[in-house]
């Protein structure tokens, strides 16, 4: 007579009982499915920031161009601040790939609230001299009022950097600010410049009105150039030869925009440091895992006996407990990606950035929970597995 052959799990009956063990202790699965959660939030959020800042530099920087240089003057040979020509602006406008040119100086003097001030106080805020068509040039907007004009550039007319108006307590054009000894009336506020952030703290008055009445001596101290976007390494290459023929080793040349990747390059560091601190709660959720499991086992041996005993498989019995441990971790592991791309998409949304969240990021949880729980769960089902039918009924 043939031996009766143990009866086949189907697929939905596995899922069946491992679910049942799962539904059994409701509080320690969710404890330990919070350990994995965690973990895949971490790594998705930070993957999901990262991304998101990487779009919205594109896009500034698709708004703003990453064709604009600045030259300013470097040291000479013997260590003095070096100083560039009255022409420079001009010269560097005859460039062929330069599209347009600008240019603001440093002026000697203070600009203050009132006249009541101490001098001491600068409170950070530079005094530059800038001709009126900087803005088409660097592509700041204006936030609040105007920009100069030939008419006000003459005139004891001022317009403030974003910060600096925010340093000296100006809420719209018209106020009077105490600039260089005199009042200067205020025109209008700058919006951000994130390529130009020294006109953010910085009093922009006009050319001639410095040159006139503020003891400016003409020398522009940072020249602005638009080149074309196929010429910008040329131009870059050209520029300090072309800004002071007589001393091209006293200029120096720089591209705003790289400033901008340079501290996209600055968040990646972070981010790595981020991703271990996720991988390690990651691991932190999957030790929470097989503890679950292993206990799991501890308590249930009179069941793990009875089961056997009716015919169950060591096979079947190790299905079972892996794929307890399967669930739970996939449990962790989709709670985890949706908590994931809702931070990201709250963080994104608060910092006014597109929110992008790597296809990659999210369905890598997928298989991280799945190797993290048959890894967890592999050593206690095989325990399981061996217990001998007799030994596990007689556990009390």
């Amino acid at each position: 007579m043939a031996e009766p052959r143990p009866a086949r799990l189907r697929f939905a009956d596995v899922l069946r009982v491992g679910g049942f063990g799962l539904r059994a202790r409701p509080g320690r699965v969710a404890l330990s499915a919070l350990g994995i959660a965690i973990g895949i939030a971490a790594m998705v959020a930070v993957v999901g920031v990262s991304a998101s800042s990487r779009a919205d530099l594109d896009r500034r920087l698709a708004a703003l161009g990453t064709n604009l240089l600045s030259v300013g003057p470097g040291q000479t040979l013997f260590g003095e601040p070096a100083r560039l020509p009255v022409e420079s602006v001009g010269m560097v406008g005859r460039l062929d790939p330069v599209t347009s040119t600008t240019a603001t100086g440093k002026v000697d003097a203070k600009v203050y609230r009132n006249d009541h001030v101490p001098a001491a106080q600068s409170g950070g805020i530079g005094v530059l001299a800038t001709r009126t068509d900087l803005l088409a040039t660097v592509g700041v907007p204006v936030a609040r009022g105007e920009f100069l004009n030939e008419a006000t550039a003459r005139y004891p007319a001022v317009v403030l950097g974003g910060k600096a108006a925010e340093r000296l307590g100006v809420a719209a054009p018209g106020e009077a600010v105490h600039l260089g000894g005199d009042w200067f009336t205020v025109v209008g506020v700058l919006g951000p410049a994130p390529l130009t952030p020294e006109l953010d703290t910085a009093a922009l008055v006009g050319w001639p009105v410095a040159e006139r009445e503020l003891g400016f001596d003409g020398h522009p101290t940072t020249v602005y150039a638009r080149a074309r976007e196929d010429a910008v390494r040329a131009v870059q290459g050209a520029l300090a030869a072309t800004a002071n023929p007589e001393q091209p080793d006293a200029v120096r040349v720089s591209r705003p925009s790289d400033a901008l990747a340079a501290k996209q390059v600055a968040d990646a560091t972070l981010n790595a440091l981020l991703l271990g601190l996720g991988a390690v709660a990651l691991l932190v959720g999957g030790v929470g895992v097989a503890n679950t499991m292993v206990i799991s086992v501890l308590e249930r041996r009179a069941e793990i006996g009875l089961r056997r005993s009716l015919g169950a498989t060591g096979g079947q019995v190790r299905v079972q407990f892996l794929t307890e441990s399967l669930l739970l971790s996939g449990l962790g592991g989709v709670g985890g990606a949706v908590l994931g791309v809702l931070v990201t998409a709250g963080y994104a949304t608060a910092q006014g950035w597109p929110v992008v969240v790597p296809l990659w990021a999210t369905a890598g949880g997928v298989p991280a929970t799945a190797l993290i729980g048959v890894l967890a769960g592999l050593l206690p089902a095989i325990r399981a597995s061996r217990l001998p039918p007799a030994e596990a009924l007689a556990t009390p």
